[in-house]
Order: structure tokens, then sequence, then C-alpha cells
């Protein structure tokens, strides 16, 4: 990460613009892993306001060398100050779906990481059993343990890892949780197998 000579001016507007966001709500569908996140836009629309409000403007810089994809993304202040990071990933091939896949995927994390903002679950909604738009949730299939906290989060995460080839995904499998592991080859290990396929197709691409 790299910054302007001088921070003190965007890091008091971004911590006032902290204080007042919200969590991003996981609104979009992931149907490898049938679970939820936050995408782009729900991210999107729990920091804009607040960065606005406060003097900071959002701008991401994609750009692609083959299937290796990268965002650059800087926070610019008012003041003149800013503060600027590169995310990079590889793209399951160079098409220009597998290309705008990643370069969403790479503004979503940054932006998240950037302006402290988290995912979070509608809890009033799950409470009473319906999401937001007013469909009903589905219930826990029979016999099926209830998932470990973050264990969807950590899904969605090496989904886009296994794009990065079998070596990365081997590595972040070893340095996750042991009851992410567990819960995955013991509930899904269809979706494990899934994975490492992606990953070795990508290895072998590469």
């Amino acid at each position: 990460m790299t910054t302007s000579d001088q921070i003190n001016e965007i890091a008091g507007a971004l911590a006032k613009a902290q204080s007042e966001m919200n969590g991003a709500v996981k609104d979009a569908a992931n149907p490898f892993f049938k679970s939820k996140y936050a995408d782009l836009s729900s991210v999107m629309e729990a920091c804009r306001g607040p960065l606005t409000k406060h003097g900071i403007a959002v701008l991401q810089s994609p750009s692609a060398d083959g299937a290796i994809v990268s965002v650059e993304t800087t926070l610019m202040h008012t003041s003149g100050q800013w503060v600027r990071g590169v995310a990079s990933a590889t793209a399951k091939d160079d098409s220009p779906q597998s290309i705008g896949s990643a370069i969403t995927y790479l503004r979503r994390y940054a932006l998240q990481s950037f302006a402290g903002v988290t995912p979070e679950d509608d809890d009033g909604e799950a409470a009473q059993g319906r999401k937001p738009n007013g469909v009903s949730a589905p219930s826990k299939p029979v016999g099926v343990a209830m998932a470990p906290k973050g264990f969807d989060d950590w899904l969605t995460d090496m989904a886009a890892v296994a794009l990065e080839g079998t070596a990365r995904l081997q590595d972040t499998w070893k340095a996750s949780k042991a009851e992410y592991r567990q819960f995955l080859t013991a509930t899904y290990p269809k979706n494990w197998d899934a994975l490492k396929a992606t990953a070795a197709k990508v290895s072998v691409a590469s």
C-alpha cells in the first residue's frame, strides 16, 4: 500500500465515515456452494454515502496481463491526500467473461478492505424465517449439521482461491480453520472435489 506524504486528513475523514457505515447485506447467491455473499453493489451501498459525506472518493482501475488480473484501488480525499493499493488474482482463463469476473471479485474485496466494510446477514429477517424480499428462507436439510460461523464467507474465498491453482488452494486449505475443513469434507465432499478439480485445471493451463 502507498499513501500521500500526509494522511492525517483522510485518516480522520475515514474514521468518521466508518463510524457511520452499516454492514453489507449478503444478498447475492453463490450457486456453486449454495451460499450467500455481499456482492459489489451491496458493499458500495454500505460505504458510498458515508465516504462521500466526509469527502472521500473511490477510484478503482483494473488491468490484465493474460489471465493475471489486477485492480488498483485509491481512496482520495478532498484535501488532496490519498491511500492506494493493488490486489491481484489469476482468472480461470483469459476470456472476457473470466477476466470480468476476476475484476468484480477484486473490486469487491479491495473496497471492503479499504473502507472497512464487513458482510452481515439480515438477522432480523432470518429470525422470522424470511428474506428481505419476502421469500421464505429455506429450512436446513434434515440430518445436516449447522455450519460453523463464517463458513459461507470462507467457502466464497476458497472458490476464488481455486482460480489461482492447486498450490495456492492447498496452502490456503492448510491455513484454514480445522472446523471449516471438517464440515466441508463431511457435509459437502463433492464441493471440495469440485474445488480441487477447478484448481487442477488452472494449474495445467498455466
